[in-house]
């Protein structure tokens, strides 16, 4: 129970230290927006782009697919086991800058989302893979400077989505 207090009381205080340099206002419309590209309909997107290649449409959709169907119920069960509030409802007078649309923060989905994607697209198309990694840190970042995720929350939504990614490749090549 201390080590848990331990990394919470850490986890604060690197929350508070990044929210404060979230002050200029042009920044919080950065984060956003890098936040909305993270929402979905991006991965949506990229899965019909994959359909319309017939090659790619038998080898890298059904990973695809398979790690979506494996990491949002993975997602779900976390985020309702182990129901940390969000920092709007653990930090006394803390008001986030977005209303985020479920309860509890562990781990972040918009994070996990999109370690998932990258990590799939990066091993499919290489060169996607340093562009996607900043993209997907972004998000994570994102979430914590809007003030819906604790940094502690991102780091397991970013290991949880690259490691499901990997165990779908498993499965299916």
């Amino acid at each position: 129970m201390k080590l848990l207090y331990s990394i919470h009381k850490c986890d604060v205080t690197v929350f508070f230290w990044l929210n404060r340099m979230r002050l200029l206002s042009c920044s919080v419309t950065v984060f956003r927006f890098v936040s909305k590209t993270a929402d979905g309909p991006l991965y949506i997107l990229t899965m019909l782009i994959l359909w319309r290649d017939e090659l790619l449409r038998s080898t890298v959709l059904p990973v695809f697919l398979l790690a979506f169907a494996l990491e949002r119920p993975l997602y779900f069960v976390l985020k309702n086991s182990f129901k940390r509030d969000r920092p709007q409802q653990a930090l006394i007078g803390f008001n986030s800058v977005i209303i985020p649309s479920d309860q509890f923060s562990f781990p972040s989905g918009h994070t996990s989302a999109a370690f998932l994607m990258v990590s799939l697209l990066g091993h499919y198309f290489p060169v996607l893979l340093p562009w996607g990694f900043v993209w997907a840190g972004w998000v994570g970042m994102s979430r914590v400077m809007l003030g819906v995720h604790f940094p502690t929350d991102t780091l397991a939504g970013a290991s949880m989505g690259t490691a499901v990614a990997y165990l779908s490749m498993g499965l299916l090549n």
